[in-house]
């Protein structure tokens, strides 16, 4: 089982952005420290919920801080970005830092990050599929050249050339947030691994590691590509000597951050969008996740490991807003939790 921590860089009610930033990269450092497995960095447009606009910088901060940690985007949102520039991004980390870098892609919303980038609403609705082919290619052949309906241009080498790294056949792992059949399918397809979100719980995730291997097996791919497949499932963990005193701590931060984070999405086309409760989403993830002492997030893990064959996990471990309660946070889970998944 591999355990990571899952940095969004969240701007609690009261802070300013600077301190967000770095307790962030505070978490990461520690991370490495306490014997986690990966940092996964989400990325964000104009809004609190999240302070760092771009996952393959914060990305390139911490591979360069640390020597053993893992760092992955969870997610870079490919509508907005080139998948090309993103490709030489991911080919840069993952040969300067000697393979320890993971590129997460998804397909974000529907936000006014579209217009902001020129994107516009076609690369959310439909163009993602197309983005996502492309940007596998440059991360696996020699040259490529792109003669789709967003993306044409004539061949052109790929340098630096990712599968030239380390002596391998294939550049960094490419992972897919998945959040409805559609994604799955799409992973699937393309035996790409998952990132299943925080907000649903294990039977919901079981259903879609089944559905995702249905597919994969549908399209031909390897059995052992099948059987090898490593998908993340992302989740909160707050540790404490009494359960009830670690969901107290998240139930006095998140909702504020939430509500005001949540608050902050302006959609690009002026639709309608539903809010989440902040405080029934904090009791819903306090429910689904390891929030308790040592011992009942360890047995959480495990039980989630075993209901939905996941073994990779990326934990929101800044949910107390708190600097040093972060850092604790993370210290603890290395030396109390993680010895107990052995």
């Amino acid at each position: 089982m591999r355990v990571g921590s899952f940095v969004l860089a969240a701007q609690f009610p009261g802070q300013g952005e600077g301190e967000a930033l770095h307790r962030a990269v505070r978490s990461a450092e520690v991370a490495e420290e306490a014997g986690l497995d990966t940092a996964w960095l989400a990325e964000h447009h104009f809004v609190p919920y999240g302070t760092c606009p771009s996952a393959v910088t914060l990305a390139a901060l911490l591979l360069g801080r640390t020597r053993r940690l893992r760092v992955g985007t969870a997610v870079s949102v490919l509508p907005t970005a080139h998948p090309v520039a993103l490709g030489e991004q991911a080919a840069l980390l993952h040969h300067t830092s000697g393979g320890r870098f993971t590129l997460g892609v998804g397909r974000g919303g529907p936000w006014v990050d579209l217009e902001v980038f020129g994107a516009g609403l076609e690369a959310y609705e439909k163009g993602f599929p197309e983005s996502l082919d492309l940007l596998v290619r440059w991360l696996r052949e020699p040259s490529v050249a792109a003669d789709g309906e967003r993306f044409r241009f004539r061949e052109v080498p790929v340098v630096p050339r990712p599968s030239e790294a380390l002596g391998e056949v294939a550049g960094p792992e490419v992972v897919v947030a998945c959040t409805s059949p559609s994604s799955v399918r799409l992973a699937a397809e393309r035996g790409l691994s998952m990132l299943l979100g925080m907000h649903v719980g294990d039977e919901e995730k079981a259903e879609m590691v089944a559905l995702w291997r249905q597919h994969a097996r549908a399209c031909g791919r390897p059995a052992e590509e099948i059987l090898g497949a490593s998908h993340v499932s992302a989740g909160i963990c707050q540790i404490a000597d009494r359960r009830v005193d670690a969901a107290e701590t998240l139930m006095k931060a998140m909702p504020g951050w939430l509500k005001q984070g949540l608050e902050a999405h302006v959609t690009v086309d002026g639709r309608t969008r539903r809010m989440r409760d902040p405080l029934a989403y904090t009791e819903l993830l306090c429910g689904l996740h390891p929030v308790g002492t040592p011992r009942l997030c360890a047995d959480r893990l495990a039980a989630t490991s075993e209901r939905t064959g996941i073994s990779r996990f990326a934990l929101l471990v800044e949910g107390s807003g708190d600097l040093a309660a972060t850092e604790e946070n993370v210290r603890r889970l290395g030396a109390e939790v993680l010895p107990q998944l052995v």
